[in-house]
């Protein structure tokens, strides 16, 4: 590769990078795989970056980044683990982040942890991308049927989830106040 496209694809990785890297700590829930699965998804951008075409650069490294998260989910089951660790490091920010957002981001991975592999795929992205359905359709390589009804099984799961985790924390903040004026 020459000067002019080693520099054009490492202004790419740089701009590109943060983002990848998110999206995979969503599609698998723990930042080191995260980082592994982004940097060898733009390794193999950089592999065929003499065939990409520059404006679809960044959906090309997308979904070859979907592929990895789908060939590693294959090899290993399904097995995903998530760490507290993880989910401070998750937006790439060196500095610690606050209480409630890490709530907020072990509260989101937990629940698209909850949801099967295929449904987590059509989630981050549709919602995360802001891809159309019918990009996601074509990234997958499934009908744009099969996206519409994987989202709305996907969403209801979460509505769900998110119900379940509001009732959970209205009880302990009734407990814990209760608790308090019997004392």
């Amino acid at each position: 590769m020459g000067g002019d496209a080693e520099k054009e694809f490492d202004e790419f990785a740089a701009a590109a990078w943060p983002r990848l890297r998110r999206s995979a700590y969503l599609l698998c829930g723990d930042v080191h795989l995260a980082e592994d699965l982004a940097q060898t998804a733009l390794v193999r951008t950089y592999d065929r970056w003499g065939r990409v075409r520059r404006t679809e650069a960044l959906a090309y490294a997308r979904r070859t980044l979907v592929n990895l998260n789908i060939d590693r989910h294959r090899r290993r089951h399904g097995v995903t683990e998530v760490g507290g660790d993880a989910l401070l490091a998750a937006d790439g920010a060196t500095r610690r982040a606050d209480t409630e957002t890490v709530a907020d981001r072990d509260h989101v991975v937990r629940l698209l942890a909850d949801l099967s592999l295929k449904e987590r795929r059509v989630v981050v992205m549709r919602h995360y991308f802001d891809l159309s359905e019918a990009d996601v359709a074509d990234e997958l390589g499934v009908s744009r049927g099969t996206v519409k009804s994987t989202l709305s099984r996907a969403l209801a799961k979460l509505r769900l989830g998110l119900g379940h985790a509001e009732q959970d924390q209205t009880r302990h903040h009734t407990q814990g106040t209760t608790e308090g004026i019997q004392r």
